[in-house]
């Protein structure tokens, strides 16, 4: 396995001698080794619940389950989300928050087959791995409690359900109801097709559903009498389209039709577009954001509709923390990469067959560690962007399907789903469950990483883009 510079030497981060014993450590990793069947199965169920978001009922009481049994103390319903739950083990300071998500994806049902076979044809998928994401949070949850609780280490350990990652925000709302309030850390990981923890970000996003109310009337006999809020979709969505090369390069925008009349033969009385609209930096998106919502206004001016704009979420770029993303490195390496079976090779390859393969890295890219110095962005947008402002937080990826596989699609559902998964999903868990019992072991380095984060976020103060009085969008994924 290659082992790249550890990220602690490229910025001068000190980890300092009180970490967690070597010989410990290694009796950790077996643990974890020992324990990986089990948590793969878990991770197996809750792809094939494959619950969208805040609608992963099953999902999260399998998670909650599992924690209780260990011990863990649940708190359900938090920020009035019915699948959003926190589960807390020990007292006192530090507290390490765990973030774990388990929402999929619309319309990305897939088998475990390296051609394309939807489980159900039309169903959701987890297509972003995160039934691999929420078990190996759980897993290293759990696996450092038993530690901390054998050798009595002070500080307390909290897992948090965070349901409907993808376009939800749930964490945005667990925040608001005081959940992260006495954290001082908070650690997760995301699945993906390298393994890398560095100092990326992730993009700013902004979305919403624009509503326009125009005039029903017989489009044959008397399209007069009709004002359509079909046109005013077009006309605002054509707008976007031009506006695309007025914004900053690294803007993107994107949109669906939801809505768009009941039939032809009547003017759409009724029609809507979702928006996104994203980019690195929060500051940036605001100025992007009102341009985006112009064009809106004028599309009703111009077709004489109504417009409503309402607010489906928002988040924040992710802002790095130096000190923690040192400590995520080091246990990333010490995890190691995936070695896979002359069986799972053969489907990787036949399986790559079906990619666009023109920038990925080759196989066997998945036994390494990317050096950390090597910057790497997310590609999209994350609720972690709204906890890694208010305390200090650090993401990293492991490599859960092969490389070159896109997230948000079959391909990578079929990856979640099989034994590649979740032998990913093992080296995420042994990477966080390591950096816990790094951070009990010296509470030093939470102080560091406190450091970090208030040098990185001088200057800027967090609001979140949604309404202060905004509830959770529960049924942002509801189809009818």
């Amino acid at each position: 396995m290659k082992i790249a510079l550890p990220l602690a030497a490229c910025l001068s981060v000190p980890i300092l001698s009180a970490q967690l014993p070597r010989a410990d450590r290694a009796r950790v990793l077996k643990q974890m080794d020992d324990t990986a069947p089990h948590y793969g199965q878990l991770s197996r169920l809750i792809w094939e619940f494959a619950e969208v978001g805040y609608k992963e009922t099953k999902s999260s009481a399998l998670l909650q389950d599992e924690l209780r049994k260990h011990g863990f103390r649940i708190e359900e319903n938090i920020g009035n989300i019915p699948t959003a739950f926190t589960a807390t083990w020990g007292s006192g300071a530090p507290v390490i928050a765990l973030m774990g998500e388990y929402d999929a994806l619309p319309e990305l049902s897939q088998e475990d087959v390296p051609e394309r076979k939807p489980r159900s044809v039309g169903a959701p998928g987890h297509g972003c791995g995160h039934n691999l994401f929420g078990a190996a949070v759980a897993m290293a949850a759990i696996t450092a409690k038993d530690y901390v609780e054998q050798h009595k280490l002070p500080g307390t350990i909290r897992f948090y359900g965070t349901p409907a990652e993808e376009g939800g925000g749930g964490k945005v709302y667990m925040a608001r109801a005081g959940a992260f309030r006495d954290a001082d850390v908070a650690l997760t990981w995301h699945p993906g097709s390298e393994n890398h923890a560095g100092l990326g970000s992730s993009l700013a996003n902004i979305n919403a559903k624009f509503k326009f109310r125009g005039v029903a009337s017989h489009a044959a006999s008397a399209p007069w009498n009709g004002r359509s809020a079909l046109d005013a979709v077009l006309l605002m969505n054509h707008a976007l389209e031009l506006m695309r090369e007025h914004v900053p390069t690294e803007t993107r925008i994107h949109y669906i039709i939801t809505k768009g009349g009941a039939a032809p033969n009547i003017v759409p009385e009724n029609a809507e577009t979702y928006v996104y609209a994203r980019h690195p930096k929060m500051t940036v998106l605001d100025g992007v954001w009102a341009r985006v919502v112009k064009c809106a206004e004028a599309a009703a001016l111009a077709t004489e509709t109504k417009m409503e704009m309402e607010i489906v979420n928002s988040v924040w770029d992710v802002l790095p923390n130096d000190a923690l993303a040192a400590l995520l490195d080091k246990n990333l390496n010490a995890a190691g990469g995936v070695k896979y079976t002359p069986e799972e090779r053969a489907f990787a390859e036949k399986l790559r067959r079906t990619m666009d393969l023109s920038s990925a890295p080759p196989l066997g890219s998945e036994e390494t560690i990317v050096p950390p110095q090597v910057m790497r962005g997310l590609g999209g947008s994350t609720d972690v962007g709204d906890i890694s402002w208010q305390l200090p937080t650090a993401q990293f990826t492991a490599a859960t399907w092969a490389p070159g596989t896109s997230a948000h699609s079959w391909q990578s559902t079929a990856f979640s789903g099989m034994t590649i998964g979740r032998k990913g999903m093992l080296v995420a868990a042994k990477t966080l469950a390591l950096t816990v019992l790094d951070l009990l072991h010296d509470p030093q380095q939470v102080k560091l990483a406190r450091e970090a984060f208030e040098k990185r976020r001088a200057g800027v103060e967090y609001r979140s883009r949604v309404p202060a009085l905004q509830g959770a969008p529960l049924t942002y994924r509801d189809t009818k």
